[in-house]
């Protein structure tokens, strides 16, 4: 692979190449300076040769105005250099274009890769950029404990066991979980709250789990219900279903009426999986049917996931259309980005065609390393799939687009309450929590013309040693520092859009002295900063609005704007109690065992089940911890030294 430029041939982009090899600039000159436009591509046709590549088009300040790829990067660029034919989105941003920069790779299918790698990554206007980019849940069924755990898995696939999924989202996956638990009657605990049960839990009482953590199940009869739900899981239902009915009938001669029972509420409760899951394509075993609706220059698209036959739940995303680009590039340039870093499925069912198709169809295949098809069905059940998911979209970007107008009056109103110079496009609400300085944890949600952006909400843990217990003012003067810090280093110039047009901090007068101060201090006081504090009797309506150097100021009880306020200081508390819970519940289950390099969860369960506690196992001597199943020798000696000053 090849990098071409007309400056700086390494730049820090140069991670997001799949093959960083020799670089070479183009010949100084090539551009003259201040020359824009079609003359300014056509001064670099003379470096390019028939190569396959990705090129960027920049403006006068050098950001990226556009990432495109090309079997041939001179013919390609060839195209931008004429004066007209082009769409007003692309004349506009050839008018703009002030540089380029060009990498060449081997294939087009390894160009079409890094294109949207570098989209990814660069965000250019003129691109079409998918915005949300969460991981998805699947169910594990875990296979490192005799009695295998059923749990919601979200992240790198490290722990031993089956993976099933994707699901849509959280709730999809906690759905199916609910159902499974009544159907299979599999164990959802912990291993550590498995070994401590002395009796059934209340889910044994509610027919959601066999408590085999007491014996009220053997191995044998539990791993046949394991393999019983990874059936179901793998789409053989029927075969469950059919089963489940000729052990109730056996059950039913034996005259065994209970089991019989247990065996006919199970098969309702796999019914109603069945039903609730809704759409359950026969002929479609593995897809993903992705429908597009775009209105008044905004997208929709509705993803729904079919795995093993079923239907795992559906998700809609809003890509940025790129300032007027049209249906096949907006679900081109969603699909290169969706799958960047996920496994696709065998198959991709869409509503519109790409513009390259068979391309997309090679890049996907070889990053999964097995085929993988592209269909653009117009009949039959695929194509009822796809009717689905578009009228899903359709009537998804219309709620959008309502809650966006009315979005647009809040934030309006609110530049008007706080008079400030325009609607604020980015708003950060700092808040924090702790229990008498234990466990403080603070943390920033952000809203904005869409309304909450949660895939930019932070948590910060606070590390300052020499703060006082219940410091207010100085986890918010630490949570603030870290923010801006870093935010300086990242984005000095302020090109990006994660610098925020006002700052909603929990607190009064003092609160927003001490964020004053950090602010002056870090040479960023042009962002304006309110503090939202109780107002007489703490009261929900009467809150008070603090501003440096301001005399506090109160809104009338019935203002949108104070609902919306309200709404926004709501959530930050929604979120940091979150956090500190979560840091909480964390902190109460950790033992000294935890902080032994090497031993994790299993041995950490070997150890507390063969010594009964973590005090016990500080005390054994090295010939006990040997003798503890899945701790060798040296293991052995590690622990040893750890509790008695020898390591």
């Amino acid at each position: 692979m090849e990098s071409r430029t007309p400056e700086n041939p390494a730049g820090p982009d140069d991670a997001a190449s799949p093959d960083p090899a020799a670089r070479e600039p183009i010949p100084e000159g090539v551009n003259a300076p201040g020359v824009t436009g079609h003359a300014c591509v056509q001064s670099y046709l003379k470096t390019l040769d028939s190569s396959p590549g990705v090129y960027r088009m920049l403006d006068a300040e050098s950001r990226v105005l556009y990432v495109g790829k090309a079997r041939n990067l001179r013919a390609r660029v060839s195209n931008y250099a004429r004066p007209s034919g082009h769409s007003g989105r692309i004349d506009r941003m050839i008018r703009e274009t002030a540089s380029m920069m060009f990498l060449t790779t081997r294939t087009e299918v390894e160009a079409l890769l890094l294109e949207q790698n570098l989209i990814k990554q660069l965000k250019p206007r003129y691109n079409v950029l998918m915005r949300d980019d969460k991981s998805f849940p699947n169910i594990l069924v875990a296979k490192d404990h005799p009695y295998p755990q059923i749990r919601k898995h979200r992240g790198a696939k490290k722990d031993k066991g089956a993976y099933y999924g994707p699901f849509a989202s959280a709730g999809a996956v906690n759905r199916t979980l609910n159902q499974l638990q009544k159907v299979f009657l599999l164990r959802n605990c912990t291993d550590s709250t498995f070994e401590s049960r002395t009796r059934p839990c209340l889910l044994y009482q509610i027919k959601r789990c066999s408590a085999p953590c007491v014996g009220h199940v053997s191995e044998a009869e539990y791993a046949g219900l394991v393999k019983d739900a990874e059936r179901f899981l793998s789409g053989r239902s029927t075969e469950m279903q059919g089963k489940l009915a000729a052990e109730m009938e056996a059950a039913s001669e034996a005259m065994e009426f209970e089991r019989a029972a247990a065996l006919r509420d199970r098969i309702r409760a796999l019914t109603q999986v069945q039903s609730s899951q809704g759409i359950n394509p026969r002929g479609v075993a593995e897809a993903d049917v992705i429908g597009l609706h775009m209105e008044g220059g905004q997208a929709c698209v509705q993803v729904f996931f079919i795995r093993a036959n079923q239907n795992w739940g559906n998700r809609d995303y809003y890509p940025r259309t790129g300032s007027g680009a049209g249906p096949e590039e907006v679900l081109e340039g969603f699909v290169g980005q969706f799958y960047e870093g996920k496994e696709p499925p065998r198959q991709l069912i869409l509503s519109h065609d790409l513009e390259e198709r068979d391309l997309m169809a090679a890049a996907l295949s070889e990053r999964a390393g097995r085929k993988v098809e592209i269909l653009v069905p117009q009949r039959g059940e695929k194509a009822e799939l796809v009717a689905g998911a578009v009228r899903n979209a359709r009537e998804s970007l219309a709620r959008r687009m309502s809650e966006s107008a009315t979005q647009a009056k809040l934030l309006q109103g609110l530049a008007e309450a706080f008079a400030l110079p325009a609607p604020p496009a980015r708003v950060e609400v700092y808040d924090n929590s702790h229990i008498q300085g234990a466990h403080a944890v603070g943390a920033m949600i952000v809203a904005g013309p869409e309304g909450f952006i949660k895939s930019q909400y932070r948590k910060f843990n606070i590390r300052g040693e020499d703060l006082t217990p219940g410091d207010d003012f100085g986890m918010m003067k630490e949570v603030l520092k870290r923010r801006f810090t870093r935010l300086l280093k990242e984005d000095p110039d302020r090109q990006g859009d994660t610098w925020p047009d006002l700052l909603l901090i929990d607190g009064g007068a003092g609160q927003i002295s001490a964020v004053a101060g950090i602010m002056a201090e870090l040479g960023v006081e042009d962002i304006p900063v309110i503090g939202v504090a109780k107002g007489i009797d703490r009261d929900h309506g009467k809150e008070e609005f603090h501003r440096p150097g301001k005399q506090p100021f109160a809104l009338r009880h019935n203002d949108p704007v104070l609902y919306f306020v309200q709404r926004l200081r709501d959530e930050s508390h929604r979120f940091v109690i979150g956090a500190h819970r979560q840091k909480r519940s964390k902190a109460v289950g950790a033992t000294p065992l935890d902080e032994i390099a090497g031993v994790g969860a299993t041995r950490k369960r070997a150890l507390l089940t063969h010594f009964g506690s973590a005090k016990a196992v500080s005390r054994a001597d090295l010939a006990d911890l040997k003798a503890v199943d899945g701790i060798s020798a040296a293991m052995a000696q590690t622990i040893y030294n750890h509790f008695h000053d020898g390591g």
